[in-house]
């Protein structure tokens, strides 16, 4: 009779850590950050009276021109019919990228919409360590390669329509209802300038007291929702964090690229500055970096956010 020796406890536990890391590298890379889904919610934030707004959130799309999936789900939001889309930057994820961003927003033209940049929709992504992004907030590349900005722009304003909002204010009226857009670059790059934005607003004529005024940036800083909040925002999107791109079941995200609190960094919450609080929706983004293509605890998301009016 051949004895047999047993394994060692600890050569168990490690072989069931290993198995447990690869399954969640296997679900994180290969299935969930393709999981698209669509947040809803509702805000009180237009002047009363005020016909309800069917807002459209899309962020950080990183797109590459070889990720048909999320350019065919992208496409298919059109079909929620929103009234208006807010879309708060960092597009681009490769320099052929607007072949792709071509192809998920054309079902968009006629509809209105406002856009901010984020650092990506200018600056090319590059190959990072993915555990820095745990250490504190990225760091710009020291050489970073440029990508087609003007194109990008000329594609959002000519073709499908939209307004540009970065460092500036413009107005538009959507489905009835008179609104102001304020918006900021990209703070995460320190090229936001809140200083700018009193003129663009004096530039616009007196603002109406039925107008509804809205901030939109792509990276949320504390600086920017508080200098929203002072400007007279009454809701603000944003974008950037991912919602923490590999979170922790049950807690949520780890990191949020930014000072916003964590617990803040994806979904709908509360801003309070200047003794005024008001809806902030941070979307969580339906992309990645192509060098970090993973998602865990943190499906790619859009929000359809009904603004109604306040009692």
């Amino acid at each position: 009779m051949t004895a047999r020796t047993a394994a060692h406890p600890a050569l168990i536990a490690l072989g069931a850590v290993g198995a447990v890391g690869a399954a969640t590298a296997v679900w994180g890379i290969g299935i969930e950050r393709y999981l698209f889904t669509v947040r809803e919610g509702t805000a009180s934030v237009l002047a009363p009276g005020s016909a309800p707004i069917r807002v459209l959130h899309v962020s950080d799309a990183h797109m590459a021109p070889w990720q048909h999936r999320k350019q065919d789900w992208l496409a298919s939001l059109a079909q929620l019919k929103p009234d208006l889309i807010v879309n708060t930057g960092d597009n681009l994820g490769h320099r052929d990228g607007l072949d792709g961003i071509r192809r998920a927003f054309e079902p968009f033209a006629g509809i209105p919409g406002v856009f901010v940049h984020g650092s990506n929709d200018v600056i090319a992504p590059s190959p990072r360590n993915p555990f820095r992004y745990f250490m504190g907030p990225s760091q710009k590349p020291p050489t970073p390669a440029s990508l087609d900005t003007e194109a990008l722009d000329a594609y959002f304003s000519e073709d499908l329509g939209w307004s540009a909002l970065d460092n500036t204010a413009t107005r538009l009226t959507i489905a009835g209802n008179r609104i102001e857009f304020l918006g900021v670059g990209d703070a995460h790059c320190e090229w936001d300038r809140l200083e700018d934005l009193p003129a663009a607003i004096d530039g616009l004529g007196p603002r109406d007291a039925g107008t509804s005024v809205i901030g939109v940036t792509h990276a949320p800083y504390q600086r920017v929702l508080n200098g929203f909040v002072d400007l007279g925002a009454e809701a603000i999107f944003g974008g950037h964090t991912h919602g923490g791109q590999v979170c922790l079941p049950g807690y949520g995200a780890l990191v949020a690229n930014c000072d916003i609190p964590l617990k803040q960094a994806k979904g709908l919450s509360t801003w309070t500055a200047d003794g005024r609080t008001v809806p902030l929706n941070v979307s969580a983004g339906c992309g990645h970096s192509i060098y970090a293509p993973v998602r865990f605890a943190c499906r790619p998301e859009a929000t359809l956010l009904t603004l109604t009016a306040r009692d």
